[in-house]
């Protein structure tokens, strides 16, 4: 099955705070998009992080389009 896709896109802003490994971002079509993921020690930490206390939020994050 073959799709013909004509499409105009205009981001007036963008915010991502946080990217995890399963993310997946697309603005657009695609054909395929596959997993992948890795995981990488780029700080070189060598324990875990602390664990984050009871009264801690997240924070809740918008993006206009």
């Amino acid at each position: 099955m073959i799709f013909n896709i004509h499409q105009t896109i205009q981001i007036n802003m963008i915010k991502i705070e946080s990217i995890a490994n399963s993310s997946v971002f697309q603005i657009g079509s695609a054909g395929v998009i596959k997993p992948y993921s890795t995981l990488a020690n780029t700080g070189g930490y060598t324990e875990a992080a602390p664990q984050i206390g009871a009264d801690v939020v997240p924070a809740t994050t918008f993006v206009p389009l």
